[in-house]
């Protein structure tokens, strides 16, 4: 079994909260980003539940191996730290646009899992730390045709499928889903793992597996109609479509 964790790397909240609270938040001239160098990077807390996730299922005996996946202009960082938790490969892709939107985000994910053996489970935080949006892992199984399991506090595997509580404001909620599926995950979960300082070493010299250059093409034109027609026009160009 192939289990593929999707992470994104984000500005420490509590740095964020402390900045603020003193009154030296300084948000830049867009409107949306911060202006400060010293704030520390690191892996958004869900998709370290996720990565949590994964590791349990291969604690409970699960034959897998676990790739996390990151885009992002220098990912390295939160991948090694990844590998140090467990992780038995990583993979970074570097977008054309340092600032990629969530539809971008998600095909760039999608396609990687598609080009690189596919997955038997996608695991994704439920959002991220700095916009709370949760809508990248909708956009990634709607692109890799996978059902969506929201909100999990556990996951487990039940012969070929998986068994999962989700969180719902009724309580917890038992579901069961046939791999290949997308499951985000909540911090109900609960703690993730710390690395050891062997693993930590360790994690150092792991090498990345190739990295995967991600691209987007905006397809022009002044209608719905001319777009469309566009797009069928290029897919027909490169074979996908007849």
């Amino acid at each position: 079994m192939r289990i593929v964790v999707c992470v994104k790397e984000v500005l420490d909240p509590d740095a964020v909260n402390n900045y603020a609270l003193a009154g030296h938040l300084e948000i830049g001239e867009d409107g949306k980003s911060l202006t400060q160098t010293t704030i520390p990077r690191l892996m958004n807390g869900f998709d370290e539940q996720a990565l949590e996730a994964a590791l349990r299922l291969r604690d409970a005996g699960a034959e897998c191996s676990i790739t996390v996946v990151s885009v992002g202009v220098d990912p390295a960082a939160i991948l090694k730290h990844a590998a140090a938790l467990g992780a038995d490969e990583i993979a970074a892709i570097p977008p054309e646009d340092p600032t990629p939107d969530y539809h971008v985000v998600a095909a760039l994910l999608a396609g990687y899992v598609r080009t690189s053996g596919g997955a038997d489970l996608v695991l994704c935080g439920r959002q991220a730390s700095d916009d709370d949006q949760g809508v990248v892992p909708a956009l990634i199984c709607e692109a890799l045709g996978m059902p969506l399991v929201t909100n999990a506090s556990a996951v487990a595997q039940v012969d070929s499928a998986f068994r999962i509580t989700r969180v719902t404001p009724d309580g917890d909620e038992v579901v069961e889903v046939a791999g290949p599926a997308v499951v985000t995950v909540s911090n109900e979960l609960g703690e993730p793992r710390y690395p050891t300082a062997a693993k930590k070493i360790a994690a150092r010299r792991m090498k990345f597996v190739p990295t995967v250059q991600g691209s987007c093409e905006f397809i022009q034109g002044e209608t719905p109609a001319e777009l469309s027609e566009a797009l069928v026009a290029r897919l027909r160009q490169d074979g996908l479509i007849q």
